[in-house]
């Protein structure tokens, strides 16, 4: 077990926040879990899991005992003619995953490149991009209880996955309520990849790249390659300018709700859902309230996409939520619409 103290967390989270942690563990896997529940110091303690911090905005210094996850690995773990199950340690970097399924010769994760973070965190955060969710591609994962020490395996529906949602960013209100936010600590995440292998092509960005490249029958990998494209011109990368990718959800509201928008706004991006709500872009909604480019302090809204805030250098976690609450209110205010934060805020 590896245990540094007042270790600077400025590598570890994206938007490049410099704040400290009193205790950090790195965990290479359970071993090092279980001893830090043994460790008449660090047992009784509060803890907090890092993954790649591309999902948080540190406000100050962690106190609890920051258990950084480090856990490595990859493997095909079944081929069969129907489809091949994968493993990843989750300490693996998901974009370099998500490659490296694709020199195995396996289709079905490259909607899904180029999301920053590691595998361990696209379950919690149930990750999604392009037409395809991280619950569309799940198989399995293991966790470690961080109270009891007890080792587990979850399947899908016991992860509850919803919208940038799973059962890991919930804390049960009761006794009997599944909820693992703060007590599972995952450490390998299993994707299903369907054979035969078949595009997702209904996000129209990735259409007009299809009709662009004049490709009737695109390979997984020109997929992967248009995603990586796509995603390099409308977001900053987090080791040039520091963020968080899209800070805020895209909300959804009824037809109803969206018709009265649409009325006072005719522009406003909207996509029609399968259950019959419709989803609403927030960084339109963003946009149309004149946030693009502003800044608090060193904060600020990325000049090309409205939906991602920025560290426009020595940025502090208090400025950066200070923007994102003034956005929330101008966004409430003009279209009635409360838009919900997708980072943690620590």
């Amino acid at each position: 077990m590896i245990v540094e103290s007042n270790a600077s967390l400025q590598p570890y989270n994206t938007f490049g926040i410099v704040a400290k942690a009193k205790t950090l563990v790195r965990v290479k896997g359970p071993a090092d879990v279980h001893a830090v529940l043994a460790h008449p110091d660090l047992r009784d303690q509060p803890k907090f899991i890092l993954g790649g911090g591309s999902n948080i905005v540190l406000t100050g210094d962690v106190k609890p005992v920051v258990l950084k996850v480090e856990v490595e690995g990859r493997r095909v773990l079944d081929d069969g003619p129907r489809s091949t199950v994968v493993e990843f340690g989750a300490g693996e970097n998901w974009h370099e995953a998500v490659t490296w399924t694709l020199e195995q010769g396996l289709g079905g994760l490259e909607n899904l490149a180029l999301i920053p973070g590691t595998v361990g965190a696209s379950p919690v955060q149930n990750i999604g991009a392009y037409g395809l969710e991280l619950q569309d591609r799940f198989e399995s994962l293991d966790a470690i209880d961080l109270m009891t020490g007890r080792e587990f395996t979850l399947d899908a529906t016991q992860c509850a996955f919803g919208y940038r949602d799973s059962v890991f960013k919930h804390s049960p209100a009761r006794d009997s309520d599944f909820g693992l936010a703060g007590r599972a600590l995952i450490l390998r995440v299993r994707m299903r990849l369907p054979k035969p292998w078949k595009p997702v092509l209904g996000y129209l960005d990735l259409q007009r790249k299809q009709a662009e490249a004049g490709v009737t029958e695109p390979t997984a990998r020109q997929i992967y390659d248009w995603v990586c494209a796509i995603r390099s011109a409308k977001l900053p990368d987090p080791r040039v300018i520091g963020n968080a990718g899209s800070f805020f959800k895209n909300p959804t509201v009824t037809p109803e709700q969206c018709q009265d928008i649409i009325a006072r706004d005719p522009n406003i991006v909207h996509y029609p859902m399968p259950d019959g709500s419709v989803k609403l872009a927030a960084g339109w909604l963003i946009d149309a309230c004149g946030w693009k480019g502003k800044s608090v302090g060193q904060a600020g809204v990325y000049e090309k996409q409205a939906l991602v805030l920025v560290n426009r250098g020595g940025a502090t976690g208090g400025e950066v939520v200070t923007l994102a609450r003034a956005i929330q209110t101008s966004v409430y205010e003009r279209f009635g619409i409360r838009l919900e934060p997708e980072p943690v805020v620590v």
